[in-house]
């Protein structure tokens, strides 16, 4: 797979921006605004929270599987022949 411009107009767009620089690296930009160790602390608390919920929807999901277990109704028909 080559890489380059495929038609004329790409080929003027590389032409033109081929030799431009950009300077926009400030000192200020290169650092984190947030530290890694408050983002680790973050994403624990999310996936604690995360895996409390699904116990407590597995727990949820249990009961009520026996809650509607129990209120069945059950009636003794005669077996097929």
């Amino acid at each position: 797979m080559a890489i380059g411009a495929k038609d004329f107009i790409d080929k003027l767009l590389v032409e033109k921006y081929a030799q431009e620089k950009v300077d926009n690296h400030e000192a200020d930009s290169l650092v984190s605004r947030v530290s890694a160790d408050n983002m680790l602390y973050a994403m624990s608390q999310s996936s604690e929270s995360y895996k409390t919920m699904l116990t407590l929807n597995s727990r949820l999901t249990r009961v009520c599987y026996g809650v509607v277990a129990k209120s069945a109704k059950y009636i003794k028909t005669e077996a097929l022949r």
